[in-house]
């Protein structure tokens, strides 16, 4: 296909042609669909079991499964936002996109992934309140408070992107656009402009390593925190289960900075575009595959309620700290 002169200035004229995975061959474009479809399945399913369980069973109606099930939808959201056109894209040849419906999907994209990063931050404060200041968590950890949490992470981070995305939409476009990527992800839009792209990629950058390390920080100064506390508990089997209160939320913070860590090092490196794709890719897939698996068999209550709901029985232990 052909460029056509540069517009000028973004417009509603503009189509985004999403190029996928350039040197993928036609040949595995069916069984690469297959992998993400099952991927996205996954996601869907069990972090649907795990909204639905926490809802329907009381024991459960406690902080730490509230802002759970705000993980869990917006894992269903964050996936929701990009895999079913990357699905059409690779099943269809679907590779075009509206000039609104990309920056729509840059818009979510981003939002919904500084979102989860906010949420991991809230969860981290709660484990934080329960086991240094356990007297005081009915106190702090009130159904106000929660909600006033959550709110505020949802808030922020959909206000955060805005700036990027209209400064990005004001940028000068060809009639048609390669995007070279499998979605409207903010870099990849900015480097199909006839712009100077320069401005942008360093706003960008900047936002996504405030985004990424900020939080990071202050998780880990949460853990700080806890782990001094812990240590500081006698008995081998209470320091056994102050840790496992926080395992879950561990592993699941580890791998979102994991395919944080795996997208950036995938753009910085001298790399074929490819491996940038599949870097990004990687990061919108893989915390959400992995988060229900996570919280199923390594949380004996969320599990305990997935198999009374789907089996019909009172299993024991749901709703014990």
């Amino acid at each position: 296909m052909e460029n056509i002169a540069c517009n000028g200035s973004g417009n509603s004229q503009t189509s985004f042609y999403l190029t996928g995975i350039p040197s993928l061959q036609k040949s595995l474009f069916l069984p690469v669909f297959l992998i993400f479809l099952l991927f996205y399945l996954l996601i869907l399913v069990g972090n649907t079991l795990i909204l639905v369980a926490v809802v329907a069973e009381p024991s459960l109606h406690k902080p730490m499964y509230f802002f759970l099930i705000n993980l869990s939808a917006l894992d269903i959201l964050f996936t929701t936002t990009t895999v079913p056109k990357m699905l059409s894209l690779l099943l269809l040849g679907d590779h075009f996109l509206s000039f609104p419906a990309c920056f729509l999907q840059m818009y979510l994209f981003h939002s919904f992934s500084c979102s989860e990063a906010f949420i991991l931050v809230v969860m981290a404060y709660d484990r934080y309140v329960a086991i240094c200041r356990p007297l005081h968590y009915p106190v702090h950890m009130t159904p106000q408070t929660n909600t006033a949490l959550a709110a505020s992470a949802w808030i922020t981070a959909l206000l955060l992107p805005i700036p990027a995305v209209v400064q990005t939409s004001q940028m000068a476009f060809d009639n048609i656009a390669y995007i070279y990527h499998c979605f409207c992800d903010h870099l990849a839009v900015v480097q199909a402009s006839c712009s100077d792209t320069t401005p942008q990629t360093l706003m960008g950058f900047s936002i996504a390593m405030v985004v990424s390390f900020l939080p990071l920080l202050l998780v880990l100064l949460s853990y700080a925190r806890i782990l001094a506390s812990v240590l500081r508990i006698n008995s081998k089997e209470g320091r056994s289960k102050a840790f496992s209160t926080c395992s879950s939320h561990l592993l699941v913070v580890g791998t979102y900075y994991s395919s944080i860590a795996i997208a950036y090092v995938a753009y910085r490196a001298d790399l074929p575009v490819d491996f940038h794709i599949m870097g990004n890719v990687v990061y919108a897939i893989l915390t959400p595959v992995l988060n229900p698996l996570i919280y199923t068999l390594r949380n004996k209550d969320v599990k305990a309620a997935i198999t009374k709901m789907m089996c019909h029985q009172d299993p024991k232990s749901i709703g014990k700290p």
